[in-house]
């Protein structure tokens, strides 16, 4: 069976770490072209892979079958679109798109193509957050009643990558860091009532969102979502409480900071985290109190591309659906109604 062509829209930091390794190490794979406007990198590490000046040149190539989509998020609906009318399956990093309708409109397209639509949303396959799922799943908190989870930073000063700090679409914090936050809650929880979100920003020199809390609402369940870059000493990135118990979770899957490192996916001890960040679990056992620390799950972003290669080439299910990436986004567009009108929306 011949293998996938891949294009990547560009190799700034997410082509070099989380695309390229992971489709150059996929024998279902070819990296096959990518997208640099300027420097001239990708050449040094994959000698093979065509180097495009620009965009157009490698959505024209006919050789490509999967488009990486890993490009400012302003950019994200023009280039899926480029891609599907050029009849290629297109991967988008989240956020999937900026609107509801745009997130619409591509999956109207794909549909007419008969083209697959598959979202990045790699956090899935963190070590920390399989370990919080494995936990609710299995019942170890019996019915959970409040969930809090964090995604926080400390850093006064704006980021160098000036699209996510100037003001437009797709950019700040919500668009940033909330889908993760936002696709972690929906695969544990499903879709809230309601929603009530406070959007702001604390840094004085920020001109976009820098700080994010949003609280989803069920019958008997309320989600605690928030995100701040000023946050020097972080609590647990994970708090659940159940009607049997409670667990605490860091943040802290080491997959990114190993590829920062050019440590290869395939290694032996890929995505394992130290001990010192197991998580927390106090509940109650057949109804003895137990209060120990859980080995954690391997983080492993390989899984995305393992099941993205099913799909395509076996019929398996989509890793993360174009309809999933849609949620995201639904419920970003009521949190920013609920922040401007101060008030509870319904879903």
């Amino acid at each position: 069976m011949s293998k996938i062509k891949t294009g990547i829209c560009s190799f700034g930091m997410s082509g070099k770490l989380f695309h390229a390794p992971f489709i150059h190490g996929h024998a279902g794979y070819e990296l096959y072209a990518a997208c640099e406007r300027s420097k001239k990198e990708i050449q040094q590490k994959y000698p093979s892979v065509i180097s495009y000046s620009t965009i157009d040149e490698l959505m024209a190539d006919a050789g490509i079958e999967l488009m990486i989509i890993n490009t400012p998020n302003y950019t994200h609906f023009d280039y899926a679109k480029k891609a599907l009318l050029a009849g290629k399956h297109i991967v988008v990093e989240k956020p999937f798109c900026n609107t509801v309708a745009e997130c619409d409109e591509l999956i109207r397209m794909a549909g007419e193509k008969n083209k697959m639509i598959s979202v990045y949303q790699n956090r899935r396959w963190d070590s920390d957050f399989k370990t919080v799922r494995k936990v609710v799943e299995e019942g170890l908190l019996g019915d959970v009643v409040e969930a809090e989870i964090h995604f926080d930073r400390y850093d006064e000063n704006l980021s160098y990558k000036l699209h996510k700090e100037t003001p437009g679409p797709g950019a700040g914090i919500f668009y940033d860091l909330g889908p993760h936050l936002i696709d972690q809650a929906l695969q544990l929880f499903g879709m809230p009532d309601a929603v009530f979100a406070d959007i702001t920003a604390f840094r004085k020199i920020s001109q976009v969102d820098d700080y994010m809390e949003i609280i989803l609402m069920y019958d008997r369940l309320r989600v605690r979502l928030k995100s701040g870059y000023l946050v020097k000493e972080p609590i647990p990135s994970y708090v659940i409480h159940g009607t049997k118990g409670s667990f605490h979770k860091s943040r802290a899957d080491v997959q990114e900071a190993s590829l920062k490192l050019d440590v290869l996916p395939d290694t032996p001890d890929w995505g394992t985290e130290p001990e010192s960040e197991q998580g927390l679990l106090h509940t109650t056992v057949n109804g003895e109190t137990v209060r120990k620390k859980i080995p954690t799950e391997r983080g492993d972003y390989k899984e995305y591309y393992r099941l993205l290669h099913e799909a395509l080439r076996h019929g398996g299910a989509n890793p993360v659906s174009a309809e999933d990436g849609r949620k995201v986004i639904y419920i970003i567009e009521k949190c920013f109604e609920s922040a401007h009108k101060k008030s509870v929306i319904s879903i």
